[in-house]
């Protein structure tokens, strides 16, 4: 459930974290979780099919993000969908000005700046059991995706790897390792971490 503060805007926790009022509510869960679902497929995926023009670096003005969103779901607000990307934990959209984006995932082309902010010695991936057996052989590589995503810490991975189903495992990746083979790690948002591969050597399950 999003609520909205009146001094403070949406947040998604019992009670506003910087005045702890209880505030209003704005939008139920599973019509938040339609609407983050549908931005994030159309800032990296579909954005022609919805009518959104991207420029180089993926960003598209803001207006016309949710007209398309409201287009696709009727009973959104304007302020339903600013306060959805305002509160994405997973640090998926960035806000400039009039103009929005998706800050990494993207299956369309586009050259997103490289944040060069600190990065921890260690990471995580989680995946399947079955998928670990050819990973363990060849490593970590996109399957699909443009870059390996990573999480910072072993139980956000753990969560990320659910989506693809039971017997999840989580693996650790030797960050310094990995740059040892000349390839860049990068950090996409406090949740979200980029590689173009991880060298099996630089793997291990976590409860090893």
């Amino acid at each position: 459930m999003l609520r909205r503060c009146p001094a403070h805007g949406p947040f998604d926790e019992a009670y506003c974290p910087t005045s702890g009022h209880r505030g209003d509510e704005l939008l139920e869960e599973e019509h938040r979780t339609r609407l983050s679902t549908f931005c994030s497929g159309a800032l990296r995926h579909f954005p022609e099919d919805v009518g959104l023009d991207l420029d180089r670096a993926g960003w598209t003005p803001l207006a016309d993000l949710i007209e398309a969103a409201r287009d696709r779901c009727a009973w959104a607000r304007v302020d339903h969908v600013r306060a959805v990307l305002a509160t994405d934990r997973k640090g998926r959209f960035e806000r400039d000005g009039d103009r929005v984006r998706a800050t990494y995932g993207h299956s369309v082309e586009v050259a997103i700046e490289k944040d060069e902010g600190s990065v921890p010695g260690q990471l995580y991936h989680g995946t399947t059991r079955e998928r670990w057996a050819a990973i363990r052989e060849e490593g970590l590589t996109p399957q699909g995706r443009r870059e390996v995503h990573l999480s910072p810490a072993a139980a956000q991975a753990r969560e990320v790897g659910l989506r693809h189903g039971d017997g999840i495992v989580v693996l650790r990746i030797d960050v310094n390792g990995v740059r040892k083979h000349g390839i860049d790690v990068h950090r996409r948002s406090s949740a979200v971490f980029t590689c173009e591969r991880v060298p099996p050597e630089h793997l291990s399950l976590v409860d090893e």
